[in-house]
């Protein structure tokens, strides 16, 4: 009875001993899918973030996400991890070239600011020691940033001192041209929401009276509001290559321990498996050598029993495998349902992205870039499908009157309401962009050559037609169009070069008319 008592006291503690291994495995096992669920939603914001910036990267990360669905592919992903830390640290080396070549080209233009013979004293000593600087090697971007931003002050020293000594510097016609042109060029770019205040004041300024100091201001202004946007660009790209670096040092680490922790469950497994062959031989031995029949039951009993222990332990930690492998596959849907969603998410704002880098900021049609694709994809059609494609070009007519009696902001309502009454003249399979300017392109698939003149002229009578009123004044705003069909055998940029030529034959014979070269 008291050996009984004890082997019941001993069972109660091999139990008390299991069950706070088990919770303390329970434990490992929820610390570790935590860490999977974190590091699995940094490789997918981080890695769908890189995407588009290196291909093979993209690639490599993608089959790392699709391995990591499954705990049986955690091996596979292994030899992965080694390439995507090779990738990275070819990409650092490439980096790295990228900057020493900007060094040696910074050096070029100091030594060419230092032949200004009318250079200040102050500025030449400052330039002496900036040179000295340019010695060092760069290490990161930043390191690059700065030293551009110096140089475009030594410019603006040498520039300011020059002009300053001047005595009656006289703006010139290139001068206000120049002007124009760099308010066409900005109305051309996307900048930030918070930078496109500061650049309709700008490009009001630089579209009426200006002096050359409010010229290389606006010159300043935007050279430094572009590099602003490109240092953002890079410190963005080089704070994702850092974290997704330490992010899959991580991963490594975490998959390594679970290979690790997968193989010493599979050695727990073939020990015990070893311990059941092994009572089940003794009982078959015992069977054999063992005449007396109260020994023999004894001995197999204490076999039986060894043996019932022995699966009973195999059970429990199969199942505590299962239950394990069940949590890791069910954190795992959840985390790439959440990916997708995040996937979804970045789709849609590169999309968004796409289309602002293809529309004109001002009219909101489709600007030169979009054109061209278009141009080339409708006349892919033209050439398979053997179809008509027509390209008719369209041009304002006195627009420059417009802005010098009423202002370029008027001009520029002028071009949206007349932007707007061409889309909608259109059908949807027809396409209008802004070419630059007052000039307007009309592409148009399957139309026969006796419509033609029928609809561009319709088209021209609707703008004629617009009732705009400026100052209590009423304008009668005309468009000259040329027109070209795409012939056999011709391109498109042919097509487009008759067209353009029977725009200036509108133009020269009285405008507010519509020319077609057949």
């Amino acid at each position: 009875m008291k050996d009984s008592n004890i082997a019941v006291s001993q069972i109660s503690l091999l139990k008390q001993k299991l069950n706070a291994a088990k919770t303390a495995l329970d434990e490992i096992s929820n610390d570790r899918n935590d860490k999977f669920k974190t590091l699995i939603q940094f490789i997918g914001h981080l890695s769908l973030a890189c995407k588009g910036q290196n291909l093979e990267l993209d690639n490599k990360l993608a089959k790392l996400r699709h391995n990591l669905q499954n705990i049986d592919l955690f091996e596979e992903a292994l030899p992965e991890l080694i390439d995507i830390e090779r990738l990275l640290k070819s990409q650092y080396s490439q980096t790295m070239t990228q900057l020493e070549d900007s060094r040696v080209g910074l050096s070029k233009i100091i030594r060419q600011i230092q032949r200004i013979n009318s250079t200040p004293d102050k500025v030449k000593k400052e330039i002496n020691y900036f040179k000295q600087d340019l010695n060092k090697p760069f290490h990161t971007v930043w390191d690059y940033i700065p030293k551009v931003e110096t140089i475009i002050g030594f410019y603006e020293q040498i520039l300011g001192d020059t002009l300053a000594n001047a005595d009656d510097y006289e703006i010139l016609p290139q001068h206000i041209q120049l002007a124009r042109e760099l308010a066409v060029k900005i109305s051309e770019i996307e900048f930030r929401k918070d930078q496109r205040d500061q650049i309709l004041v700008m490009k009001e300024v630089l579209q009426g009276e200006i002096t050359l100091d409010v010229l290389l201001e606006s010159y300043q202004t935007i050279l430094g509001l572009l590099l602003d946007n490109i240092a953002r660009e890079k410190s963005a790209s080089q704070d994702f290559l850092y974290a997704l670096n330490d992010a899959l040092t991580v991963v490594r680490d975490v998959v390594n321990s679970s290979h690790n922790n997968n193989q010493r469950s599979h050695q727990l497994k073939q020990q015990l498996n070893k311990e059941i062959n092994l009572r089940v031989s003794n009982a078959d031995g015992i069977i054999v050598d063992v005449d007396d029949v109260t020994d023999l039951k004894q001995q197999l009993t204490s076999q039986l029993s060894s043996l019932k222990d022995a699966l009973s332990r195999k059970e429990a930690l199969e199942q505590r495998e299962q239950a394990i492998l069940k949590k890791s596959i069910e954190s795992m849907r959840k985390e790439l349902n959440n990916i997708t969603q995040e996937a979804n998410s970045y789709k849609e704002q590169l999309f968004e992205h796409q289309k602002l880098n293809l529309l004109d900021p001002l009219t909101q049609l489709a600007n030169r870039t979009a054109l061209e694709d278009r141009m080339d994809q409708e006349y892919r059609n033209h050439i398979r499908f053997k179809t008509p494609l027509w390209i008719a070009i369209t041009d304002i007519d006195h627009f420059k009157s417009v802005n010098d009696n009423f202002g370029h902001t008027t001009g520029d309502k002028t071009l949206q309401v007349i932007a707007m009454a061409l889309k909608n003249s259109l059908r949807e399979s027809e396409f209008v962009a802004r070419y630059g300017g007052e000039e307007f392109v009309l592409l148009l698939p399957d139309v026969n050559e006796e419509h033609i003149s029928q609809l561009l002229n319709r088209v021209r009578e609707k703008i004629k037609n617009i009732p705009f009123k400026f100052k209590n004044q009423r304008i009668t705003v005309t468009l000259s169009i040329g027109a070209a069909q795409v012939m056999e055998n011709e391109t498109v940029e042919e097509a487009f070069e008759r067209a353009d030529s029977a725009l200036y034959k509108a133009k020269n014979n009285g405008r507010d008319r519509v020319v077609i070269d057949l």
